[in-house]
């Protein structure tokens, strides 16, 4: 589009943290031109169209930096148990019995839901064959958002210590997975303007063994690909690692090679000063999902800690059977909140904070800070506009605390990616909407008709 989005107030989280009221942005094709006073920038650009954001916040777009496509169609199936039990006889049960079509299903609502929400790019940790690659990356296309897609790859069918649990609809083999990421790749990379990018993603230690983490290591260089991994999200993750490999974590990760500037430690709740220091000499990126560590009851990944250490920190919400939500709205006001009350400290993590995670520390993370997670001129134009003027956040003379702590994403208006609408007046462009809920609520029956899980409250239902 060629076009000026003005009247509001920008939130630009470029280098000096500017924040512009009565500001505007204007647009050329897929790029910022030029990002100012609203006036300034009317009368710089005369011809080119204005459309009036008045009442509006402009941010950059978020950036969920983990997420499960496929676990949308599941949500609420897995509330209130055990992990073991939520993993074992839940979710992998459930996902283990996919067909392509179902896992289709499930990551267009998953799309969906970020796209109204305001996420414009987000990355995905575990990608089986068994979801049927090309019509996932097909998906993600037609949605328009940015996605890093990583390939699932295991060797071994345990979780932390406990062996063969898996169900075997989950179960892949490691080099056969790597071969298939690479052809991935090689189809996929790059398309729509380089909104695809194909990773890696490993399972946990539990199900990965020493020897398959440094081939996926050797795969990454040679392929310029990303690694994603959930790492130290329970506490027997620290406890194989120590015992199996006698290395505390962060130097089990540099010696099996995962530890690179493209990697992103997934949950890491149960750091040591020790393996902060690892992870940032290293330069990868922790992934904090508040949402899903407080449900799981995994813990508290040490997020103050970790930015003290200088570790790049950004947000995720994880899967909708651990969080029930993908709204990074909600992550941005658990990470400013919960770390307050682990800490007894109301000064740690602000609404500045939150807001960086959400967006640069996320492009960061993804090697696409020169890209995007800013407003700042030749950026993408990656933009998202939230209605002020409900009850619930007005009045907001501080828009910052007002998006970290009153806003939801369900007051965002209209998402640009790209330079192109994919939400215009609460509006998808690029999906219907009523289509994608209705296959999603067909589906679902299916799948827990096939597999026998019965999804009801503890409650009687008559």
């Amino acid at each position: 589009m060629n076009g000026i989005v003005g009247n509001a107030t920008l939130i630009t989280v470029d280098a000096g943290r500017r924040i512009i009221t009565d500001g505007a942005v204007v647009i050329n094709g897929s790029l910022i031109e030029d990002i100012g006073k609203t006036g300034e920038m009317k009368e710089k650009y005369p011809d080119v169209p204005f459309y009036d954001w008045g009442g509006h916040v402009i941010l950059p777009g978020l950036i969920n930096a983990h997420v499960h496509l496929t676990q949308a169609l599941i949500k609420g199936c897995a509330d209130d148990v055990s992990l073991i039990d939520f993993l074992a006889h839940r979710m992998w049960r459930l996902m283990g019995s996919y067909t392509e079509e179902e896992a289709r299903v499930s990551a267009d609502l998953c799309l969906l839901e970020m796209i109204k929400s305001g996420t414009t790019t987000f990355a995905e940790t575990l990608l089986l064959s068994r979801y049927g690659l090309a019509g996932i990356t097909d998906a993600v296309v037609r949605s328009g958002m940015r996605g890093a897609l990583a390939k699932s790859v295991m060797d071994i069918a345990t979780y932390a210590s406990r062996e063969n649990i898996m169900d075997e609809g989950m179960v892949e083999d490691g080099d056969e997975c790597l071969r298939q990421a690479i052809e991935w790749k090689q189809k996929s990379e790059n398309a729509k303007n380089g909104r695809i990018n194909i990773w890696l993603g490993p399972r946990p230690v539990g199900s990965t063994t020493r020897e398959m983490l440094q081939k996926v290591s050797r795969t990454a260089r040679e392929h310029d690909m990303g690694i994603a991994i959930h790492f130290c999200e329970v506490k027997q993750d620290v406890e194989l690692m120590r015992g199996r490999y006698r290395q505390a974590p962060g130097d089990f990760a540099a010696s099996a090679g995962i530890l690179t500037d493209k990697t992103l430690l997934v949950h890491s709740v149960w750091l040591t000063p020790e393996d902060m220091e690892v992870i940032k000499r290293h330069g990868s990126s922790v992934v904090h999902c508040p949402a899903s560590n407080l449900k799981l009851a995994s813990g508290f990944c040490p997020v103050p800690e970790l930015l003290r250490a200088g570790v790049n920190v950004c947000l995720g919400t994880d899967a909708s059977t651990c969080d029930n939500a993908y709204d990074m709205f909600d992550a941005m006001r658990l990470a400013a909140i919960i770390h307050k009350g682990r800490l007894l400290d109301p000064l740690v993590i602000p609404a500045e904070t939150a807001i960086e995670m959400a967006t640069i520390n996320g492009a960061k993370a993804l090697r696409k800070e020169h890209l995007i997670g800013s407003l700042e001129a030749r950026k993408k134009a990656d933009l998202i506009a939230v209605d002020m003027r409900h009850v619930r956040i007005s009045p907001n003379g501080n828009p910052v605390s007002a998006i970290v702590y009153s806003a939801k994403g369900s007051d965002v208006d209209h998402v640009i990616i790209d330079g192109e609408f994919v939400v215009k007046e609460n509006k998808v462009l690029t999906m219907d909407e009523q289509k994608v809920i209705k296959r999603a609520e067909e589906s679902i029956v299916q799948v827990l008709k096939k597999t026998g899980i019965q999804n009801r409250s503890r409650w009687e239902t008559v």
